[in-house]
């Protein structure tokens, strides 16, 4: 099954070796096995033989493919598989994962209005401080965010909250009681806009959490929409036998 590749600020040939990369980890395409051509790579991805070329030079210089003379490119790595983010479970972990990768945090917009709360989720604040946010770690970002965080608690220590990871911020604030905190995990995929963000091919694979915070008498004071890459994420859990 093929993806499509999009014309933007992620190049073509960055795009087709992602996919290929992927095919690789997951072991679509095995140790020892025989790349496909270029040709084939046109036809499935639509793309120009140049493009193709690029993508499996890409892969050669970072030890994933092979060519041998006269017999065609063999996959001769695997990569990294290093995840930037565990799902964690409860809050205390989730503020120590926030503090230890001490990601770069490249704001792209912030403004005051109110969150895209359903009703069941609970009662909303008077009005949000709007964070867009990428997160990025060694250079790779590895999630987008859109946070409300209560204008009231931002207000408090505006300019950490501008500067620094919220839920270690937030946790940390003895006027904060979180009386209640639920997040829900789904896979998805990346639309062209977070496809562009992350440097990742549009319709890629992506874990989307929805993170909610409230306080004792109901009311949202923390809301995060977070997209994290597929090969960013990790969850691990324990089975009750």
């Amino acid at each position: 099954m093929s993806a499509n590749l999009l014309d933007g600020p992620v190049p073509r040939y960055i795009q087709l070796a992602d996919l290929i990369r992927q095919r690789i980890a997951r072991g679509a395409l095995p140790h020892g096995h025989q790349l496909p051509t270029l040709e084939a790579f046109m036809q499935e991805f639509g793309v120009a033989r140049v493009t193709a070329r690029q993508a499996v030079e890409l892969l050669s210089r970072e030890g994933l493919v092979s060519a041998q003379r006269g017999r065609g490119t063999f996959v001769t790595g695997t990569p990294a598989r290093e995840r930037v983010i565990n799902v964690v479970t409860t809050l205390d972990e989730l503020a120590r994962v926030y503090e230890d990768t001490q990601p770069k945090i490249v704001n792209i917009d912030e403004s005051v209005s109110s969150a895209p709360l359903d009703m069941a989720e609970g009662a909303p604040a008077p009005s949000y401080a709007f964070m867009r946010r990428v997160h990025s770690r060694d250079g790779r970002a590895y999630c987008v965010i859109n946070i409300y965080l209560d204008e009231r608690i931002f207000r408090r220590s505006p300019q950490a909250f501008r500067s620094r990871t919220v839920i270690p911020l937030l946790t940390s604030m003895k006027s904060v009681h979180i009386h209640a905190a639920h997040q829900v995990l789904t896979i998805g995929t990346a639309d062209a806009e977070v496809a562009g963000l992350l440097n990742v091919p549009f319709n890629s694979p992506v874990a989307q959490v929805r993170r909610i915070f409230k306080d004792a008498s109901g009311t949202v004071i923390y809301l995060a929409d977070v997209t994290y890459r597929g090969d960013a994420i990790r969850l691990e859990m324990d089975l009750k036998p």
